[in-house]
């Protein structure tokens, strides 16, 4: 089921760059992250009452608390550069760059999680980025 919610994922992801691309046209790139971050923000706390999950606040310890807000901020962030590289170049060239994200998680997850590199996890990282190499030059 989770490879399901990972392909609709990048359905959206991209339904997303192509509704930015043409969204962000004449408005400032760091007021329309705003925006967005505001239908985000309301979409997030409308499944959280949906699925009556909201009584769970009062168990999230420190520790989680600390790496949701740190990856709150850097999702802020990438989102604040992803709207302005959005708007200055091509959708077609931002996007495989945007999409280096999964070579860097990879490198992440090795080095911070001790999760495996394999042979598979090397080729494929090598590939991403030559695909993406290819496709900005």
């Amino acid at each position: 089921m989770w490879a399901v919610f990972a392909l609709l994922s990048a359905v959206f992801a991209a339904l997303t760059s192509i509704f930015a691309k043409v969204g962000i046209e004449g408005v400032n790139s760091n007021l329309a992250t705003a925006l967005r971050t505001i239908v985000v923000l309301a979409m997030a706390w409308v499944m959280v009452f949906i699925t009556k999950s909201q009584g769970g606040i009062t168990e999230i310890n420190k520790k989680s608390w600390l790496f949701l807000i740190l990856s709150g901020l850097a999702t802020g962030a990438s989102w604040l550069c992803y709207y302005k590289a959005l708007q200055m170049g091509s959708a077609s060239k931002v996007v495989p760059i945007d999409k280096l994200s999964v070579v860097i998680t990879i490198i992440l997850a090795v080095i911070f999680l001790h999760e495996d590199f394999t042979a598979k996890s090397a080729a494929g990282t090598i590939l991403i980025t030559a695909g993406t190499l290819i496709m900005v030059l």
